[in-house]
């Protein structure tokens, strides 16, 4: 999992979200935001420095707009997650084909932040990284130290495939916005395009007699059938209950309203005391209360949550739309995967059933202090093409940032649920910051000592909300912290 951006007004008024603006998307999926435990804390020097040993400046031309040095090395870090490391490989030959003296150091790990932060502390980061997973490095500090390269040479690029285009002109709506904090800069490269939402298998689902519930009396009518059969209504990534958002904070916005999400993002004080807030957390408490939730679920990761609902355990899990290609050695050939945008509590929500999260999500850096962030940004520009960006979709079941790239590729059932989900939402897409803006608020605060703690049945929904609501506020106080806000 991972995302980030601010906002402060830019050029075009619009800077972090633009979340009124980020609609119209067509096509979802992508992005392996896993959980994050630790942070840039020590991201210590502050400014985007130069290194004695920065490459030289390449001869720009029409095959190297970014002004590549042809004989310096290039290196690039992945997040070794759901996406696996096929696609990016299959990008780094095409770098290595158009720049014959370079040989590209490449590596793929599941360790971003405990890997990279010394780096960055001694001025010595990679070109280009993957910033994601469960140690991705905190953007809100990264940004607000200077340790981010401005990508936006690689936005008024020429297009990888037509030079009357640049780059910025062939990304899906939100894209840019996504990657900004504060005016114009871009700071992040959102490659891929991520649904959150209620993961399900259609066939359980048709084995009830059931159709997807929408609102909160039919989730847990459907979850007491379920648990008739054997089976129970909900699991979630137990130890990384930051999980739980990806269907719990559309549900607040469809609830109270996006203007909703957009206070608990700026960390308004009682943001979280709204009684639509109220209302969502005691709907998920009656998940843990009337025993819907599987067994032992507070006790699983990610990847075991996810195999038990795969075995038909659970019927419903929140996640993100990696959990096709995450999971495809567990899920059965019939289990016709779906998601839908979340369960409402009724008919006075304010928002329609169909709302849903979806943005940009595999967020990737170029570190200010890399030796080579023309090479870094070029990479990045090679994988904006049709073919790298068909190459991803066809291998791991998500779309990516640029928009196309899925002629001629055949839908799987999550990509085509997702898209359908998209269509089904219109312009109601919501596009929570917190994850992006604040990620050690998000996850260890919000989501383990809040929200895991509800689920598990150690705290009411009273206490998790006075709980977060003081996490927030102590967050709002902290002078250390970059602040940002919806505009």
């Amino acid at each position: 999992m991972g995302s980030t951006s601010a906002q402060n007004p830019g050029k075009n008024g619009s800077a972090g979200v633009g979340r009124r603006d980020l609609i119209k998307r067509s096509a979802a999926l992508g992005l392996i935001s896993v959980p994050t435990m630790s942070f840039l804390s020590a991201c210590a020097s502050s400014g985007g420095g130069g290194n004695g040993d920065k490459a030289k400046e390449g001869k720009k031309t029409e095959k190297n707009p970014l002004g590549v040095n042809d004989t310096a090395q290039m290196e690039f870090v992945l997040f070794d997650g759901g996406f696996g490391k096929e696609y990016a490989e299959d990008a780094v030959k095409i770098y290595e084909k158009n720049f014959p003296e370079v040989t590209v150091k490449f590596a793929a790990t599941q360790k971003i932040q405990s890997t990279l932060q010394p780096r960055f502390n001694q001025g010595t980061p990679p070109d280009l990284i993957d910033n994601s997973g469960a140690e991705q490095m905190d953007m809100g500090v990264l940004v607000g130290k200077d340790q981010l390269a401005d990508l936006t040479p690689l936005l008024d690029a020429p297009s990888f495939d037509d030079p009357s285009k640049k780059v910025r002109d062939t990304l899906r709506p939100g894209i840019v916005e996504m990657g900004q904090f504060d005016g114009d800069p871009v700071w992040i490269m959102y490659y891929a395009y991520t649904v959150y939402g209620v993961w399900y298998s259609q066939k359980a689902l048709d084995s009830l007699d059931e159709q997807y519930p929408e609102t909160w009396d039919q989730m847990l009518a459907v979850c007491e059938k379920a648990k008739k059969k054997g089976m129970a209504g909900w699991t979630y990534a137990g130890k990384y209950p930051y999980y739980l958002p990806f269907s719990l904070y559309p549900m607040i916005g469809k609830v109270g309203g996006v203007e909703v999400l957009d206070a608990i993002d700026n960390l308004e004080p009682n943001a979280w005391k709204h009684p639509a807030v109220k209302a969502c957390f005691e709907a998920y408490y009656e998940l843990y209360k009337k025993g819907y939730v599987l067994k032992g679920t507070p006790g699983l990761d990610h990847i075991q949550s996810q195999t038990a609902w795969a075995q038909g355990k659970a019927l419903f899990i929140p996640n993100g739309s990696w959990v096709e290609n995450e999971s495809a050695n567990v899920i059965p050939k019939d289990f016709d995967l779906a998601v839908s945008a979340p369960t409402g509590i009724d008919s006075s929500d304010k928002m329609p059933f169909g709302t849903i999260w979806a943005s940009g999500g595999e967020p990737f850096i170029v570190p200010a202090k890399a030796k080579n962030t023309a090479g870094g940004m070029e990479q990045l520009r090679i994988m904006l093409s049709e073919a790298s960006s068909k190459n991803f979709t066809s291998k791991v079941k998500s779309l990516t940032a640029y928009n196309g790239g899925t002629d001629g590729i055949t839908l799987t059932p999550g990509l085509k649920s997702g898209v359908a989900a998209l269509d089904k939402a219109g312009q109601n897409v919501v596009n929570p910051r917190l994850q992006d803006w604040y990620v050690q608020l998000q996850k260890e605060k919000i989501g383990v000592s809040g929200l895991g703690e509800m689920m598990a049945g150690r705290l009411t929904p009273a206490e998790a909300i006075k709980k977060i609501q003081a996490f927030a506020d102590e967050a709002a106080k902290d002078s250390s912290i970059k602040h940002y806000k919806h505009q």
